[in-house]
C-alpha cells in the first residue's frame, strides 16, 4: 500500500518482496482476517486498492464487548453515529489478491519477472542479504547479488526485520505467554455484521464477521502452554471447545479450512528512522491483537510517510532528509506507543479471573454502555477517526 501510494503521487518506488505477489492468496496460507477501520478504508481507497477489496469486505455494523459469563456488556451500534460502518472485516488473502492485481495492472506479468511501469518496479520473489547507506543513498544487496539503491529505504518486513537489525535499531518488548489460535467457521445463523469480543481468563476470544453472513473468523487467545493441546484435538472435540466459548447464539458450527496459531508479544523499536532508513508497521511496533488495531496503526504509518515524502519531493528536497523523516517519526511514535500501552493494559486487566478485578471491569463495561457520549468517543476511536490523521486517512487527496 505504501509503494502504490508513493507511485501514484509521482515518487519512483521499488518493492522487494520475498514472496511472489500471488503466493499468499490461498485459504491455507495463514488463515488470518483483519479489521479495517473506517479511516484505513479511506487510505486504501486513496492508493487504489479498496475498489478491488470492497466486494470481499464485510461491514462491521455493531461491536459487542462482554466479560465471560457476565450479563454486563458494551454494545456499539454504528447507527448511533450515523457515519457508516464502524469498519470492515477482510481476510488477509483478499488484501494480498488486491495488491497483486494492482501490481499486475502496473504491468507486473508473471511470478519471478521484474517489470517496470511508470513509477513502480516490483522485484519478487527476492531476498535482502544486506543493507548499507552513505550520504547520498541507501542500498540493499539481494540474494542474487544485485544491488538496489534509493534515496530512502523503508523496512516493511514485519516483526522480524533484516533491515532493522542491519541498521542496529534496538527493540524493547516482552512475550505475553499467550498464543492466538485462528480459525474460520461456518455457522447456521447469520452474524448480522456484529463483531464480538469476549474476555475469558486465558485472554480475549473474538468472533469477527466475514462476507456472506454465515462465516466468521475466530481469534482465540489461549495460554501458550495449552495452545498446542487444543490445536491437536480432533475436529469434533475442537469444535465443541469453540462452541462452548461462542455460546450457541450462531447455531450449529463447522470448521472452514485448517487451524493456525501465532505467539503473542509486544515490541517497539527504539527509533523509527536511522539515516536513510525508515520503519513502518510491525517492523516499528508490534502490539497485542486485543483491539484489532495492529494493521490500522501500520496504515496510519503508511499515510504519514506518503504525505511527508510526497511533500518533500514536490519541493525538490531529499525524501530522506532528517527534517522529513523526523516529522514522520514525531507524527507516528506517540500514537503507536499509546495504542501499545492501551492494548497491554487491557490484556492484563481482562486476561485473569481475579474476583475483585473481574467485578470492577464488569461494572466499568456496564457503566460505559449506559453513557451514550462516552460510547460515541470509543466508537470514533475504533473507527480511527480521532487524532492528527494524515490526509489520506481523512479521504483527502494529496493532489
Amino acid at each position: 500500500s505504501l509503494a502504490l501510494g508513493l507511485a501514484k503521487y509521482g515518487v519512483r518506488t521499488t518493492v522487494i518482496d520475498k514472496l511472489a505477489p500471488r503466493a499468499g492468496i490461498s485459504p491455507t496460507f495463514d488463515g488470518r482476517a483483519s479489521a479495517i477501520a473506517a479511516s484505513s478504508q479511506k487510505l486504501l481507497a486513496g492508493v487504489g486498492l479498496w475498489d478491488r477489496m470492497a466486494i470481499k469486505a464485510e461491514p462491521i455494523l455493531d461491536i459487542r464487548v462482554s466479560d465471560g459469563p457476565s450479563l454486563l456488556f458494551v454494545h456499539y451500534d454504528h447507527a448511533d453515529l450515523g457515519e457508516g460502518p464502524l469498519g470492515y472485516m477482510l481476510e488477509n488473502r483478499h488484501m494480498r489478491e488486491a495488491i497483486a492485481a494492482c501490481f499486475e495492472a502496473e504491468s507486473f506479468e508473471t511470478e519471478g519477472i521484474e517489470a517496470q511501469h511508470k513509477n513502480l518496479t516490483v522485484i519478487a520473489p527476492a531476498t535482502v542479504q544486506s543493507f548499507s547507506q552513505d550520504a547520498d543513498a541507501g542500498a540493499v544487496t539481494l540474494g542474487d547479488g544485485r544491488v538496489i539503491k534509493g534515496k530512502l529505504v523503508v523496512a516493511a518486513e514485519g516483526r522480524v526485520s533484516t533491515l532493522r537489525d542491519a541498521a542496529g535499531i534496538r527493540l524493547t518488548g516482552w512475550d505475553y505467554r499467550q498464543t492466538a489460535i485462528v480459525a474460520t467457521i461456518d455457522h447456521e445463523r447469520p452474524h448480522q455484521g456484529m463483531a464480538h469480543e469476549r474476555f475469558l481468563p486465558a485472554g480475549p476470544f473474538a468472533i469477527l464477521p466475514l462476507k456472506g453472513g454465515h462465516q466468521s473468523s475466530l481469534v482465540w487467545t489461549e495460554a501458550a502452554h495449552l495452545a498446542d493441546r487444543y490445536l491437536a484435538l480432533d475436529e469434533p472435540t475442537f469444535l465443541a471447545e469453540i462452541d462452548e466459548r461462542v455460546g450457541g447464539f450462531l447455531g450449529k458450527l463447522s470448521l472452514v479450512g485448517p487451524r493456525f496459531s501465532y505467539p503473542l508479544g509486544l515490541q517497539f523499536a527504539s527509533t523509527y528512522v536511522k539515516g536513510r532508513l525508515a520503519l513502518i508497521g510491525d517492523t516499528a511496533h508490534g502490539i497485542h491483537p486485543i483491539a484489532g488495531q495492529g494493521l490500522n496503526l501500520g496504515l496510519r504509518d503508511v499515510g504519514a510517510l506518503i504525505e511527508v515524502v510526497v511533500d518533500a519531493v514536490r519541493l525538490g528536497l531529499d525524501p530522506a532528509h532528517a527534517s522529513v523523516l523526523d516529522q514522520y517519526e514525531r507524527w507516528r511514535r506517540a500514537d503507536n506507543l499509546l495504542m501499545a500501552g492501551v492494548t497491554d493494559v487491557l490484556n492484563r486487566l481482562f486476561s485473569n479471573n481475579i474476583a475483585p478485578i473481574r467485578m470492577a471491569r464488569d461494572l466499568g463495561l456496564g457503566l460505559v454502555n449506559r453513557i451514550p457520549p462516552l460510547k460515541k468517543i470509543f466508537m470514533r476511536h475504533a473507527m480511527g477517526n480521532v487524532g492528527d490523521l494524515p490526509k489520506l486517512l481523512r479521504g483527502i487527496s494529496l493532489t
